[in-house]
């Protein structure tokens, strides 16, 4: 949906096209969330200013086997085709702006995701790289306050992790159930008086025999 000067406006932006991005790509287009998927974030060598963050890059290698795994990215693959499914592959995030709130609604965010090719406005983050410790550094410089459950306060201000949590090398299982929880989270806010029934299609057949 552009807007203008390259900017576009979207409810979800995903940062990661992988199979942690294609998996909650998919469950949100199952339950009406529209969204954009980017490639990850690289560090920038310079500094920053208030309210904006850099991610390094963070492809470590799954544990799981390469034939499950190659197995639940053709399915979600084929979904994405199926479902014209708004993933840019070609695009980097790199950059990441905590826009200011609505004065009287201070619990809306709103981010901005820069790209090489513009702007994409959104009320919702998925991010599918970085260790916890990074995210945390991440919250520091935002300027926010984290205490022990670093879920709950990313969730606070819209950002959701999907592929990323305790597991060093989270399992494709794994991926498609923290994809299920994320999707029924931001499904939540998004349709806060109703849910919406998922839309059918070859992820939901993946996600059953899994």
């Amino acid at each position: 949906m552009p807007v203008c000067g390259g900017t576009e406006r979207t409810t979800t932006v995903i940062i990661g096209a992988g199979l942690p991005g294609l998996a909650i790509a998919s469950e949100l287009r199952r339950r009406g969330v529209d969204s954009i998927v980017v490639d990850g974030l690289e560090t920038l060598g310079v500094a920053q200013p208030a309210n904006t963050i850099s991610l390094p890059r963070c492809d470590a290698p799954n544990s799981a086997t390469i034939q499950e795994r190659n197995e639940i990215l053709r399915h979600l693959r084929n979904y994405a085709a199926s479902h014209k499914l708004d993933i840019r592959n070609h695009t980097r995030a790199v950059q990441l702006d905590l826009l200011d709130t609505e004065a009287n609604n201070p619990s809306v965010h709103q981010w901005a995701v820069h790209t090489p090719d513009g702007i994409l406005l959104a009320d919702h983050i998925v991010l599918t790289r970085g260790a916890h410790s990074h995210l945390r550094r991440m919250f520091a410089d935002l300027g926010l306050a984290v205490g022990h459950n670093l879920g709950a306060a990313m969730r606070a201000i819209g950002i959701y992790l999907v592929g990323v949590g305790e597991l060093i090398t989270p399992t494709p299982k794994e991926i498609l159930r923290q994809a299920k929880v994320v999707g029924q989270a931001i499904s939540a806010k998004v349709h806060p008086d109703s849910v919406p029934l998922a839309l059918t299609g070859s992820f939901a057949a993946v996600s059953a025999s899994i």
